[in-house]
């Protein structure tokens, strides 16, 4: 996960081509806490985190929301009571790209990490 984490986002243009499904289960394998999803035929990846308060995820969800800036590259996030959702897909190519797997890693970097 920590090399996934690492790796740095790509510029990624209207009319690329979506991860296959092998390429998608071969970094599904780096990020086993992420649900595969489809929504509306979509490819997405969503991970519920836990949290003792609504404070822990807040906090959360600003150093996500931090990393996605810095990325150019943003989630779904829905923030509640002791939880928070976050989806990821790469909406110009209504699907999943290397980007995408990029981030998860860095959410689940963030929250192992603080």
């Amino acid at each position: 996960m920590a090399g996934l984490a690492e790796l740095q986002c790509t510029v990624c243009r209207m009319g690329d081509t979506p991860l296959s499904p092998a390429e998608m289960a071969a970094f599904s394998q780096q990020v086993p806490e992420w649900k595969l999803i489809k929504q509306k035929g979509v490819s997405k990846l969503q991970r519920i985190f836990h949290f003792s308060d609504y404070p822990a995820a807040l906090s959360f969800t600003q150093a996500v929301g931090s990393a996605a800036q810095n990325a150019g590259h943003h989630p779904l996030i829905l923030i509640e009571w002791g939880k928070v959702t976050v989806t990821w897909w790469t909406h110009k190519i209504n699907g999943l790209h290397a980007n995408d797997f990029i981030m998860v890693a860095r959410c689940d970097h963030i929250y192992i990490n603080g």
